[in-house]
């Protein structure tokens, strides 16, 4: 997975008053979790564009200006409910020995027959939650949804990887496609004779439990 470093320096005070002056100078007040002890500090506002303003999935390199560094995750974040500036960021340290829970985004390639006959595609899932080490952590899932006909769904079995493993259940569905009244009758009636199997491996069963 891609990595961000965020140069930061070290909060003397964690007042209300000190986080008020650090937001009034454009830094952004920051806590990082994780480790024997937390870490207070602060980094200008436009050093998180490329963190927080992508629907990319980024790790973080977080380096002191007294030489430490620490690997991490964005955990969470505040914005200010008028301006949308950030007021404070909360942070996650990463150890290589120790899995990590993540949002990854899901990047759709291919066209489906479906979608070519009329159908509809619908994205169930934009992210999937996924537990791995830091190092096997993907920078996306990649679903190919060609094969999808009308009435076809793919499920989160269809990508399964040994380096990580999802946190969502068997009948998840990633992604559909929807009939529409512009569906040509051809794929339809294949579809009725072979029936609508569900992508993925997903059993009937499976399915109903949607």
């Amino acid at each position: 997975m891609k990595s961000i470093t965020i140069n930061g320096s070290q909060r003397e005070s964690v007042g209300k008053k000190a986080t008020k002056a650090l937001r009034n100078a454009g830094q952004v007040p920051c806590v990082l979790y994780g480790g024997e002890q937390t870490v207070h500090f602060s980094a200008p506002e436009l050093t998180f564009s490329k963190l927080v303003y992508t629907p990319n999935a980024h790790t973080v390199v977080i380096a002191i200006e007294n030489g430490e560094t620490y690997d991490a995750i964005l955990q969470d974040i505040q914005f200010h409910p008028v301006t949308d500036r950030i007021l404070h960021i909360d942070f996650y340290r990463l150890f290589e020995d120790k899995e990590i829970s993540m949002d990854i985004p899901v990047h759709v390639i291919g066209t489906s027959k479906g979608v070519l006959n009329g159908g509809v595609l619908r994205r169930n899932k934009r992210k999937l939650r996924v537990k791995a080490l830091p190092s096997n952590l993907p920078d996306f899932l990649e679903v190919d949804i060609t094969p999808l006909k009308i009435g076809s769904k793919l499920y989160i079995t269809a990508l399964e990887n040994e380096a990580f493993k999802f946190l969502h259940p068997d009948n998840t569905v990633v992604c559909q496609v929807r009939r529409s009244r512009a569906a040509v009758v051809e794929d339809e009636d294949e579809d009725e004779e072979e029936g609508a199997t569900a992508e993925g491996g997903a059993t009937p069963a499976a399915e109903a439990q949607e």
